[in-house]
């Protein structure tokens, strides 16, 4: 497999992967395996009753649940696939003659954070879903799949020298420096709610429980240091404290469509049609599957796809952003 086509496969792998992280949050099974790097001390899953008997006695506080242990161990198994192949990109990179500087470095890079990424996964079963470990970790599998994009394409650029540079103006780089940054934020504000299970916290739109501004727990809900343990597995906060998180999620995505709608005009303005309407496109997407996890009660298709759209997103403005 050539090095374009490598990146290419393991950029979609990337998504794969978030898709499952999301998926093993959002079905509750986190800690659907209590041990790390095995699940109950089996490198696959129990599923003869000697095996599950086994289980429980080894974790008895953790009585397993088949349910909750597949979609872990699914997540782990394509999540060490995805660091096998990131591997191969780094040593593909380096002997690739026409590699750049820049491209060997981020290479590096994704090789280290990668090793980042499995300690995270470690933390987050042993803090036992602690909320500032699952944030990190699943900002951080959004910045992996990032990187292999970025490494993509500029694999591809270099082989088709051809291509003409976007050569944006100075208010399009401006308002692109903007949107990752907004994007980026609005990204851990959503994983934040997610960890912290305040995902519907406000069930009606556009009001908050019948009002503007309910009865709402900033101080709380942004406690970074708040303490370890014992289980977070439903949440720790006060239902205030979760509101003021839904709640700042929702004003996030407010400051987000009017910085990406500015951007999109700048766009159109400079007659870069086809990056103003790929724009366009997902960011809809996005506010349409925002709005359905409220209207719906986050079904668990729709909010895995959300996440997917954040993905999406972020990677669309670092390509934007980095790619010339």
């Amino acid at each position: 497999m050539n090095l374009k086509n490598l990146t290419l496969f393991s950029g979609l792998l990337g998504f794969v992967v978030v898709a499952l992280g999301a998926w093993t949050r959002l079905a509750d099974a986190g800690l659907g395996c209590p041990d790390w790097p095995g699940c109950y001390g089996f490198a696959t899953i129990p599923v003869n009753p000697e095996d599950i008997e086994i289980a429980n006695t080894r974790y008895p506080e953790t009585p397993y649940e088949v349910a909750k242990a597949i979609p872990e161990v699914v997540h782990r198994y394509f999540a060490a696939t995805l660091g096998l192949f990131i591997i191969g990109i780094f040593l593909a990179v380096r002997k690739n003659p026409t590699s750049t500087k820049n491209m060997k470095l981020l290479a590096g890079f994704l090789v280290f954070w990668v090793i980042m990424q499995g300690a995270f996964g470690y933390l987050t079963v042993s803090l036992k879903l602690w909320p500032q470990v699952v944030t990190t970790h699943l900002m951080s599998g959004f910045l992996t799949t990032v990187i292999i994009w970025l490494l993509y394409f500029k694999v591809k650029d270099i082989e088709n020298s051809d291509r003409i540079p976007w050569d944006f103006n100075l208010n399009a780089k401006r308002l692109i420096n903007l949107s990752l940054v907004v994007v980026s934020i609005q990204i851990f504000l959503g994983a934040w709610t997610s960890t912290n299970y305040a995902s519907i916290s406000c069930a009606d739109l556009p009001l908050c429980r019948g009002q503007l501004l309910p009865p709402a727990d900033f101080i709380s809900g942004f406690n970074f240091l708040q303490t370890i343990g014992p289980n977070y597995l439903g949440g720790q906060l006060s239902d205030e404290a979760r509101v003021a998180i839904h709640l700042t999620h929702r004003l996030g995505s407010i400051v987000v469509t009017l910085v990406l709608v500015s951007l999109i005009f700048s766009l159109y303005r400079m007659r870069l049609l086809k990056l103003a309407v790929n724009l366009s496109g997902v960011l809809a997407l996005q506010i349409s599957l925002g709005i359905s996890n409220v209207i719906f009660s986050l079904p668990l298709l729709i909010a895995v796809g959300h996440n997917l759209g954040g993905l999406l997103l972020i990677t669309y403005l670092a390509a934007l952003r980095f790619r010339d």
